[in-house]
């Protein structure tokens, strides 16, 4: 089991005893600073290492180190974190990590933390919270973020070029604002809480198709055609 606390405590426990397998601190160990409101990005576990997001500076906002000891594969980027969780994906036939700091959205080389592209995505603060959605339409890879504080919403394209990627903005409004929540997306459709009122916006143009109910800073859950 791979555990991070709010103040940057990673640890490794064994699933059957709960016996301690390893620890690192990851803000201590990158020299960063903790966020306001503490670390909250998950870990992420890909083949043989657990990438973790402490956003320290001098290449080291982005860390991968090997699930088994726990020493460090690789350190990358040099980005203050948002609260994002970092995620695998495959772009363009690319297999990839997707990392959304305080400023933007990026691409990283899961083998070595190489950046693969990068989009700007300037928020209040650097307060980044919900997770991004990665589709694809007619063929191409876009990426929906949102954020709360008059930021809204925004969909960007993916085209390969080589070893790397271009971005291109899709479209950006002010119709989806997730502050806590992250949106949904079913059937060519985004679900969400725009901060608290339960919206849908069309994921290929960013339209507003209905808005209504106040249901506070909850959670959206997917759960068949529901």
């Amino acid at each position: 089991i791979y555990a991070l606390g709010a103040e940057g405590e990673l640890r490794v426990l064994d699933a059957g005893s709960g016996a301690l397998v390893w620890r690192r601190n990851i803000l201590t160990d990158n020299g960063a600073s903790n966020l306001a409101w503490g670390m909250s990005a998950s870990p992420l576990i890909v083949d043989d290492k657990v990438i973790v997001l402490p956003g320290g500076s001098r290449a080291s906002s982005v860390v991968a180190y090997s699930k088994g000891t726990g020493d460090v594969v690789w350190r990358s980027q040099d980005d203050e974190q948002g609260y994002t969780s970092p995620m695998l994906v495959t772009l363009g036939g690319v297999r990839q990590i997707l990392v959304v700091s305080a400023s933007r959205a990026m691409g990283l080389s899961v083998d070595t933390g190489r950046l693969l592209w990068e989009h700007p995505w300037s928020t209040f603060n650097g307060i980044n919270v919900s997770q991004p959605i990665v589709f694809a339409l007619n063929g191409n890879d876009r990426i929906f973020l949102s954020a709360s504080y008059s930021t809204g919403a925004a969909v960007f394209e993916l085209t390969r070029n080589g070893d790397r990627f271009q971005t291109k903005t899709v479209w950006e409004n002010q119709r989806m604002k997730n502050k806590f929540s992250s949106s949904v997306l079913h059937n060519g459709f985004i679900y969400g809480l725009d901060e608290s009122i339960l919206a849908c916006l069309d994921a290929n143009t960013g339209e507003q198709k209905w808005k209504g109910g106040r249901y506070g800073y909850g959670q959206i859950m997917l759960a068949g055609d529901h």
